[in-house]
């Protein structure tokens, strides 16, 4: 397999588990000192990365949970953000300007935050209340698999957190089979559709946040390809009827609450484009991880299946993920 290190991979996954126990630290200062909601606030990738745990808490608390594009948070401010709100953020960089300037903001109103960042010693981390660095650390969704699910079990609305985290334990290892299982796939994939003009991405529930950024933060920003990305239930709104027979229209399902508007997407397509495809987290075994907490995980295991479209896309295109024109490159 190209561009797979199973050894770095499950190094990089052992890192953050081995922060278990400070990361549930964190969750436990927060409920001691308590709070009255949650915002989750970032830009780009981070704030779609952060979208599936926003759900997580829709579904499974009663705990008010707000989610902001942090340029937009900062021109209309929320009312319901107080001082008796927690806050979370995310940064790979720890310096994305607009997160940076959220961060100041909510500190100013005595917001208590927690960061999740990929560098050390950032002006993120140093704006922040509480802050976890990952490094190279993946995924970095784990984190807050760990931090959101202890927040929740402290409410006793995740009572089987405890199994949950302890079979977290295994999650590495079971997106490195992921990984190997969906490879060839994947290179079929990004052979035929290496150089479509255009692509439809569809998905929802928890999985929304990842067609999202992949659409945007892979095939656009970083392989210049043409892309829009739907929800399941809007497809029907208005996308719908871009779909020809040679149009590329791609679903990635869900296990989640959802799934039956993915279901409802694919019945559609089979019939109306040759150039359809279903990415399924369902179709990949998770060793070590029970039925009950699949659905939790269908963002990281579908982003074990779109990472190795990435890396036979950088390969077969010769276009390297890290090429940029404009991103961090000109002013504005």
């Amino acid at each position: 397999m190209i561009k797979f290190d199973e050894k770095k991979m499950l190094e990089n996954g052992e890192y953050i588990y081995s922060k278990r126990e400070a990361i549930e630290e964190i969750a436990d200062k927060l409920t001691e000192k308590g709070f009255e909601n949650i915002l989750f606030t970032s830009s780009g990738g981070s704030i779609a990365m952060m979208q599936p745990f926003e759900y997580m808490i829709k579904t499974k608390s009663k705990i008010p949970v707000y989610s902001e594009i942090s340029a937009e948070l900062l021109l209309t401010g929320n009312s319901q953000i107080t001082d008796k709100s927690i806050a979370f953020l995310a940064s790979k960089s720890g310096d994305t300007k607009e997160t940076v300037e959220a961060a100041k903001y909510l500190k100013e109103k005595g917001v208590t935050t927690i960061s999740i960042i990929g560098k050390e010693n950032s002006i993120l981390e140093e704006l922040s209340t509480y802050s976890v660095v990952y490094k190279d650390g993946r995924p970095q969704e784990l984190i807050l698999y760990i931090l959101i699910g202890k927040l929740l079990n402290n409410n006793h609305e995740f009572t089987d957190y405890n199994k949950f985290a302890e079979e977290l334990q295994s999650l590495p290892a079971a997106l490195n089979h992921v990984r190997k299982a969906s490879d060839e796939k994947a290179r079929e994939y990004a052979e035929k559709y290496k150089n479509d003009p255009y692509q439809i991405w569809i998905g929802s529930g928890n999985l929304w946040g990842t067609t999202y950024s992949y659409s945007m933060c892979v095939l656009e920003e970083s392989q210049w390809l043409r892309t829009k990305s739907v929800s399941s239930p809007e497809f029907f709104h208005g996308t719908i009827e871009l779909i020809e027979k040679d149009v590329c229209a791609t679903l990635l399902k869900t296990e989640a609450e959802t799934r039956p508007l993915d279901d409802r997407v694919e019945k559609f397509l089979v019939d109306y484009t040759d150039k359809f495809t279903v990415f399924d987290t369902k179709d990949y075994e998770l060793p070590g991880i029970s039925e009950e907490y699949r659905k939790l995980l269908s963002p990281v295991v579908m982003w074990a299946i779109l990472g190795r479209i990435s890396a036979h896309l950088e390969v077969i295109r010769n276009h390297s993920l890290e090429i940029r024109r404009y991103y961090r490159k000109v002013e504005y």
